[in-house]
């Protein structure tokens, strides 16, 4: 892990302080993002994007909380990339081409149709695997999730090891 990522967590650790589940919901997202990233063997600023958006995918949860009433995807799209930018700014590591890459993430990680990188349809394949555990569902609906959203190798062989029977 960088020294990029050390700051950053620490940042949305304080960021979400008081809440620990959604720590460990991007704690485990990141850790899975970036599993998946190296064993697809993105190159290295994919993997720093890839990571980055991972801890930050959620950071606009907060907010629709409090303006929506909701945690539903449309709002964290809408409200995360404006605070994933402030935090990214304020860790400072970041250029400005990374964090317009990686505020795009934030705002498409509930996107699904029409995934053409590696980094989106990462964060996406790591938010399920956590999800899918968060959400207690049914291995019906697993094989119907790997059917429309997964398409890396590696992405696919974890979700059959970890959900799979």
């Amino acid at each position: 892990m960088t020294s990029e990522h050390n700051h950053l967590i620490s940042a949305m650790i304080n960021y979400d302080h008081g809440d620990a589940m959604r720590i460990h919901h991007f704690l485990k997202v990141h850790s899975l993002a970036k599993l998946i990233g190296e064993m697809e063997h993105v190159d290295k600023e994919t993997l720093l994007i890839i990571e980055s958006a991972a801890i930050v995918h959620d950071i606009g949860i907060h907010i629709c909380e409090t303006k929506y009433h909701s945690t539903a995807g449309c709002y964290q799209e809408k409200e995360g990339p404006n605070e994933a930018e402030k935090i990214l700014n304020d860790v400072g590591r970041y250029t400005s081409k990374q964090i317009e890459r990686i505020c795009w993430l934030v705002g498409h990680h509930h996107t699904y149709s029409n995934i053409k990188n590696i980094d989106h349809q990462i964060l996406v394949e790591a938010d399920f695997l956590v999800n899918i555990l968060e959400d207690n569902l049914k291995e019906e609906q697993i094989k119907n999730i790997e059917t429309r959203i997964f398409k890396t190798d590696f992405g696919k062989r974890l979700l059959n090891l970890m959900y799979i029977k």
